[in-house]
């Protein structure tokens, strides 16, 4: 096998936090020499449930944390007291000889030490740096107190789950660490691989970060003017039947959406009839008559367990998952042959987790490997070498992936997000849809207006997704069409799609004869299960992605259904997945020459939300349990109700300090006098007396009160807010997060930006190029790119293999994810 990717690249990580580690994983276990600079005693994060024996000799006795060993793997461990001259002093050795310094240290305290970022710069240009922070360097919110339960309501993402009547369902820790890692990786490495433009530095908003999941949402309230409301558990208005329902043996989960998916779904239980009943006949029907078709096909589904009724979804072309528990994840034949698991050492102890997903057939990820102990390369000697930058970058270099060409095949909301950072980044991205298939994120329903008032144009959320491209129409049902798709492909870096995984080779377009084509092409495929496997022809949603993950099965509480966070969790950590196989795509094709198939599965890109509960699993024999808003650290912690119709607060006390100030907040002294309170354990014995006090107090304050108070008192808080309040909130625009454009068509609308700022930027890169409208850049691709002529492309219209306007429909091709 090649090298990896990343052999030839040294990082420096200093600060804590799971976001920063799993980005510091990104480049460790594809090769790159990491040195994670600790404090004296090791990274808090070591001591963070579930601890495993670390082994025997002057360590007996001694436990680390599991998930901090997974995060750490191939990394080297340096530790270094900040405060301390000499010490400061052998932190900067190393960042003389790093490309790359990732902090996650708090901004104000960046400013105050004597690592700050200002004066690392100016001594030293050619470091290229990436901050990471919960909200970014700028803007009201900068220096707040903040658990991943308060980023994930503010983000948007948790007023709508849950049971109508509320509380809204807070997600387990660790979702952020793998959205915000993977937004930070991506512009660092564009920014190494842009290198002979100069080093750039990035600061990543791990709250941005997360609003690539809520964006969709927001875009559906603005474009309607109203905000769905939560419905209930495992609904999201997205028609039915979608959720997971019991089996004679485990849960189904099933998302059906289309007319075609519903009455293949009444055949496969043997009711036909339901689908043909005009009562149900349409997803809005459906939607309205749930608790009437839940009662029909519940006692059906107990007829037959998950499995045999998901293998009968496959060939059916069904988007239906098993979803499993921790124990029966790691025990799925089709992830094990994949190698998807694989240990982790640290000290005497091993256990298995996933490895990264991003499967680079030429070069694939190390299968995790050895985390350090605490201060395992205090005495090593990093030999001294050449940095791959040699100064800073200005605001007169060009993007750093202009000059790179990407083929964008992608339908939906995964793959156009992947190719999204692309263009964002300067990337030349081309956009292949055709006249008889706009994709579909432009509309599903081709009766009534879509036709002649083009509201394909119009859809909200086909903008959010496709800025920064060109947009070209090809019928690859015509010789013509695909003739020039290939020779498309000849000019191109790489090539991606997200269709399921037998609809390219149908063509004659498999990866391999993509590479035939060009030898030194990057082709991304991602459907759900990858391209290889038993259930290869799985279609999906990114309902069906969360599903297959098992994430559901460690959300909410014991006594609920296995629980979905949202309509459609794996397409954006999807599109940022497939992101960063590209990254890594094109260092590879950098080094080598040469091009390859990377094998995204979906499904493996969303287990990686799951880890904590695997790796518990695996490391402990035992999934942690399901305690619903409860929290295993932080006590009290939870969603409660505040003045106002559905208004809530997400809270956490993080420490026993933090206690008697939210009891002085609540007016409760009598609280902060009982000794028995006075610890998280004690806490604990009595949660549900301390969550009584907490909602009496809630109920008489609105929200964003509620959060200014408990901020004031350093205790993390946020509202739960609905998608439709993003665009108004106050952070966001403070720090231009949202874009005011005008696009033909879709008239004046609001578009978000990057979650990252360039240099010390306060607001984002502007957007360069809107959303295409259908076929809009086919003069320009074609003629610029392939040299074709004027009566070349009017001849091309006439026989209907380019266009601008939306056709009837020839033939059907299946997508195989969001």
């Amino acid at each position: 096998m090649p090298e990896l990717p990343l052999a030839n690249l040294r990082v420096v990580e200093i600060g804590s936090g799971d976001a920063l580690a799993y980005c510091g994983k990104l480049f460790s276990d594809f090769g790159a020499t990491v040195i994670k600079i600790e404090p004296p005693g090791g990274d808090p994060a070591r001591r963070i449930a579930p601890l495993v024996d670390i082994g025997g000799g002057a360590k007996e006795g001694a436990r680390e944390s599991a998930g901090f060993a997974w995060l750490n793997t191939n990394k080297h461990s340096v530790t270094a007291d900040l405060a301390v001259d000499a010490d400061v002093t052998r932190v900067r050795a190393l960042l003389r000889d790093a490309d790359l310094l990732l902090d996650a240290r708090p901004p104000a305290a960046i400013e105050s030490s004597r690592l700050k970022h200002s004066d690392l710069r100016a001594a030293d240009p050619a470091l290229a740096i990436t901050a990471i922070s919960w909200f970014g360097e700028y803007g009201p919110y900068r220096d707040h107190a903040v658990t991943d339960a308060v980023c994930h309501s503010l983000a948007g993402l948790v007023k709508l789950v849950g049971p109508a009547e509320g509380p809204p369902v807070l997600p387990r820790d660790g979702q952020i660490a793998v959205m915000a890692g993977l937004t930070a990786f991506i512009p660092s490495l564009a920014g190494l691989y842009g290198r002979a433009d100069g080093a750039r530095r990035f600061a990543v908003s791990a709250f941005e970060a997360m609003l690539q999941i809520s964006e969709f949402d927001t875009g559906l309230a603005l474009e309607s003017g109203f905000t769905r409301p939560r419905l209930a558990i495992n609904r999201f208005g997205r028609g039915f039947p979608v959720g997971n329902f019991a089996t004679q043996q485990g849960w189904l989960g099933v998302t059906v959406v289309t007319p075609a998916q519903w009455m293949s779904f009444c055949a496969m239980i043997g009711l036909p009839e339901l689908g043909s009943d005009p009562r149900y006949s349409s997803t809005a029907d459906r939607y309205l008559h749930a608790d009437e078709i839940s009662h029909i096909i519940h006692p059906v589904l107990m007829r037959k367990p998950a499995r045999e009724w998901f293998e009968q979804g496959i060939a059916l072309r069904l988007p239906l998952a098993i979803v499993p528990d921790m124990a029966e994840l790691l025990a799925q034949p089709v992830h094990r042959a994949r190698r998807a698991f694989a240990p982790v050492r640290i000290g005497a102890a091993a256990f298995d987790a996933p490895v990264l997903p991003q499967h680079l057939t030429r070069a694939r990820p190390k299968p995790n490997g050895v985390a350090p102990l605490a201060g395992a390369h205090d005495g090593a000697s990093f030999a001294p070498r050449a940095r791959l930058a040699r100064r800073a970058a200005t605001p007169d270099d060009p993007p750093p992936l202009k000059g790179l060409r990407i083929i964008d095949l992608t339908m939906g909301w995964a793959g156009p997000t992947a190719t999204r950072q692309m263009g964002d980044l300067g990337a030349d991205v081309i956009k292949v849809e055709s006249c008889q298939y706009p994709d579909w994120f432009r509309g599903t329903d081709p009766r009534g207006p879509y036709h002649p008032e083009r509201t394909y144009e119009k859809t909200y959320w086909f903008q959010m997704m496709n800025r920064n491209k060109r947009g070209i129409t090809l019928d690859l049902t015509s010789a013509a069409g695909l003739d020039l798709l290939k020779r498309l492909i000849r000019t191109a870096d790489a090539v991606i799609d997200n269709y399921a995984a037998d609809v390219l080779p149908r063509m004659g377009l498999d990866p391999a004869a993509m590479l035939a084509i060009n030898p030194r092409l990057v082709v991304v495929t991602m459907p759900a299960f990858g391209t290889t496997g038993a259930w290869k022809d799985c279609r999906a949603y990114g309902s069906t992605l969360e599903q297959a993950s098992g994430l559901p099965s460690v959300t909410g509480r014991e006594e609920d259904p296995p629980t979905m966070l949202h309509t459609a969790l794996g397409d954006p950590l999807g599109g940022v997945s497939a992101a960063a196989a590209l990254m890594l795509g094109f260092m590879q094709q950098r080094n080598t020459g040469e091009g390859q198939h990377i094998d995204l599965s979906q499904v493996e890109c969303t287990m990686q939300l799951t880890a904590p509960a695997i790796i518990a699993q695996a490391a402990t024999g035992q999934a942690p349990p399901r305690i619903g808003n409860r929290h295993p650290r932080f006590v009290p912690n939870g969603c409660f109700p505040c003045l106002g119709e559905d208004q809530w607060i997400t809270l956490a006390i993080r420490s026993d300090d933090e206690w008697p100030k939210l009891c002085e907040i609540m007016h409760r002294p009598d609280l902060a006098a009982d000794p028995a309170l006075a610890t998280a354990e004690g806490r604990r014995l009595q949660e549900d007396r301390i969550e009584i006090a907490i909602r009496h107090w809630t109920a008489t304050v609105r929200p964003d009160l509620a959060m200014v108070t408990l901020q004031a008192a350093g205790i993390a808080a946020g509202v739960a807010r609905a998608p439709a309040d993003l665009a108004a909130d106050p952070h966001l625009m403070a720090t231009g997060h949202w874009q005011p454009a005008v696009r033909r068509y879709m008239g004046p609308h609001l578009l978000p930006s990057v979650s990252y700022r360039e240099g010390d930027a306060p607001r984002p890169y502007a957007i360069t190029r809107l959303a295409p409208t259908l076929g809009q850049h086919n003069r320009e691709v074609l003629g610029e790119v392939l040299g074709l002529g004027d009566d070349d492309i009017a001849r091309l219209e006439a026989d209907g293999v380019i266009g601008t306007a939306a056709t009837s429909k020839k033939s059907k091709a299946s997508s195989g994810g969001g």
